[in-house]
Formats: C-alpha cells, structure tokens, sequence
C-alpha cells in the first residue's frame, strides 16, 4: 500500500540558468508538496501526488517526470482545455529566493469542484499519511476546504494520519484574518505540524517561538527556526535540534522545507522516534540549499538519512 497521499499544485518552474547572461531561465516544475512527494518517494516511502493537470503537453511532461522519480499518478485529475500554473524564481546571491507566480486559472485549483472529486477524497482513508500545506488550502474556496478537511477527519478515523506543513505565502490569501482561521482549523485536525517561523511570524508578528507553539495544540510539532535549527514539541515538552553544519555553500533555499518535511515523514514513517526524524529532516533540507532548484539531483542525495529501524512510527 502506498503510504502517504500528497495534496497540492505543481506548476511549471523557470528559474535563472547558471552561468549565463541575465535573463535567461531553464524550464523544469516543482510545488512545495510534489517536491516533498519527490523526496519521499526517493528515500523509500511510497508517494502518491493528489492534484489536477490539464491536457496538455507540459501536463504530459510532468506526470512522466513524476512517474520517473517513483511517485504514484493514478489520482491525478486531467482536465481538458486546462494548464498548469507557473511561477519563476529569482535568486540573490545568498541564495534567498523571490518567487513570481502566475496561477489563477490553473487546473489544479478546481481539484475540490470535480465530479472524480467525491472519488479522490474517499481514497484518502487508504493510505497511512496524509500531507498538505498551507499553500494547498489557499487553492480552494472556503467550501472545497470544508470538503478536504472533512475527508481528511474520516480518513483519520479510519486509521490514517495528518501531516500539515504550515508554508505561508501571502499573496494566496483574500486576507490575514481568513489565514489565521484556516490555520486554526488544520492545527486542531493535524497529528503532526511542521511549522517554521517564517511562516508564522507574518501572521503573527512578533510573537516569541513558545507563543507560536502554543497556537498549536498537536502533541507532535516541529517549529524550524531562523537559525539552523528547529524546536521539537513532544507531548509538551520541548527539545532544541540543532543541523548538523553546511558541508558547502548555500546557493538556493527553494525547498528547504518540503525537503525536510519529506525525511521527517520518511522517518516517521519508518519507525523513527521524532528527534531522529527531525535529524534526518535538517540533514535532507542541509544538502538541498547547496543545489539549485527545487528537485537536487538523485546521486545528490545523502546516503543513510533514514535510521535502520522497523515498524510503523509510534502516535
């Protein structure tokens, strides 16, 4: 059985080519939770990418891209006449990226308005993880949310769980307030938060990292700080994880998240306990900002980052 369900957008990706003239950009895709799909299915945990694509060759390009990196496509809505979105990246020189988007009437935000959408959310219960991020909710209106969501309590109910990945981009919000309420709703439904300061910081400026943690009421939490390292909430308490230091320099922090989300699942899955999780997820996220671009090459990939254990990972 394929253990976890990835729900989001892939958009079609130009970022700045390397080593030439300014201006010029290569083409590939990525989306915060099909690069965690990527990076799951890479290190062993059975993926499967929940989206809509159109009809089209771009379409086409990406399903066979996903295919070839392992993650699963039979739940991918195609709908004629439709596009993927596209975004493009821009990077200064400490490797800190500026993002462009353009999405509105993208196939993937109608995935909540479908007539398969009845069918794609009851398979939910089939798997042993569910993943999303913000970026995922901010798609949909208030309705197809409320229809994700209630899939998502029967599928917990049937055994599944959560995972939510608190990435915040502003402008995929009518306001801040409709945020924070969203926000709210997916922290009382998640088994596990993986949240970052910069995320939560713009929707609540100032707060000490204990004042974001306690807006999480999950016994499982992640908050990824400024600094290379994370807090840990574990029924409570709280642990510091520290990364290990950059064996190079970093040159481009797009999906440093989605990286560490995916070893962090990875592991838990696995049997790991959440600290070894968290280890694995900075050291994944480590190599990932020394390479350009969302996807690292696979021989890029660091050897051993999921811990020898078995079993399923402990609630």
């Amino acid at each position: 059985m394929t253990k976890v369900a990835c729900i989001g957008e892939c958009m079609i990706e130009l970022k700045q080519a390397q080593g030439t003239q300014a201006g010029l950009f290569s083409r590939g895709y990525g989306g915060d939770t099909l690069n965690t799909a990527v990076y799951l299915a890479r290190l062993g945990a059975g993926a499967d990418y929940i989206t809509a694509l159109g009809d089209d060759s771009l379409s086409d390009e990406m399903i066979a891209g996903w295919a070839a990196e392992g993650v699963g496509t039979t739940r991918v809505a195609r709908l004629p006449g439709k596009l993927p979105g596209l975004y493009m990246i821009q990077t200064d020189d400490k490797g800190e990226r500026r993002f462009f988007h353009w999405r509105d009437s993208a196939a993937a935000r109608s995935l909540m308005d479908l007539p398969q959408t009845p069918e794609i959310l009851g398979s939910l219960a089939t798997y042993e993880m569910i993943y999303l991020s913000a970026i995922t909710l901010s798609l949909y209106g208030e309705e197809g949310r409320a229809r994700l969501f209630a899939a998502v309590k029967r599928a917990r109910e049937a055994g599944a769980r959560f995972a939510f990945d608190t990435n915040f981009r502003a402008r995929g919000w009518p306001d801040l307030d409709v945020a924070r309420a969203v926000y709210h709703d997916a922290f009382e439904l998640a088994d596990i938060v993986l949240a970052s300061t910069e995320d939560l910081l713009p929707l609540h400026p100032g707060e000490s990292n204990e004042a974001l943690l306690a807006r999480i009421p999950g016994n499982e939490v992640v908050l990824k700080l400024s600094e290379p390292a994370s807090i840990l909430r574990l029924a409570g308490v709280s642990h510091q994880i520290r990364a290990e230091q950059l064996k190079a320099p970093v040159v481009d922090t797009t999906a440093a998240g989605d990286s560490f989300a995916a070893a962090y699942v990875a592991a838990r899955l696995a049997g790991a306990d959440p600290k070894e999780a968290a280890r694995a997820g900075h050291r994944l996220a480590g190599v990932v900002v020394c390479h350009p671009g969302a996807i690292i090459p696979r021989a890029a990939m660091p050897p051993g980052l999921i811990p020898a254990t078995s079993g399923k990972a402990s609630p």
